[in-house]
């Protein structure tokens, strides 16, 4: 089945102007709350809401955002259950990371809280990679663009890195970098852009 045509056609460098028809779009799509929340957001308070932000991630790598968020949720009811989320999700690599994770959420958040580098510490957790990292960096409120696929080929064409396409247009726009990432990110998972 051809996927259908994009809303927006981009011409690279992504313009200001093309980014604002972009970030219309997307709050137009259902999410200006999650762009809101990417703009004012707070590193955790706790250690449980910084294990939720891990286990988010770890739920969503690999994975579309529609499949992992019910597996997020039932990951969750387990734990605070007492319950493995081996009983809950078939995944033995991640389950066993979310497992550990939980366990070890105190004093992985004291270490949060003491660490000097976010993304270093976000890449010493289990099941957080060389991309991953970024995305949990980002949901612990750092200000960094997450190095996928679809960023990745927004930026190629400029000849720049992810981080520095999101930093420019942050500039241009008073985004936050990470806010910038969120909507080219969303336009691309709801086929407002495409990425080729």
């Amino acid at each position: 089945m051809a996927r259908k045509p994009p809303l927006i056609e981009i011409r690279f460098p992504i313009s200001r102007r093309q980014f604002e028809k972009i970030d219309k779009a997307v709050r137009k799509a259902g999410y200006a709350a999650a762009i809101e929340r990417s703009e004012n957001i707070l590193p955790p308070r706790n250690a449980n809401a910084f294990a939720a932000e891990a286990i988010y991630v770890i739920c969503n790598s690999g994975m579309s955002n529609i499949v992992a968020v019910p597996i997020f949720a039932r990951c969750m009811v387990a734990l605070q259950n007492g319950e493995s989320v081996r009983t809950v999700f078939g995944h033995p690599g991640k389950a066993a990371a979310i497992d550990d994770i939980w366990r070890r959420r105190a004093s992985l958040f004291r270490q949060l809280k003491k660490a000097d580098n976010l993304i270093g510490f976000c890449a010493t957790l289990p099941w957080t990679g060389n991309i991953t990292k970024y995305h949990l960096a980002k949901n612990l409120g750092e200000d960094v663009a997450k190095p996928d696929v679809h960023l990745n080929r927004l930026a190629n064409p400029e000849g720049v890195t992810a981080q520095e396409m999101c930093e420019r247009l942050a500039r241009e726009t008073g985004y936050r970098v990470a806010t910038v990432d969120l909507i080219l990110w969303r336009a691309c998972a709801e086929g407002i852009v495409h990425s080729r």
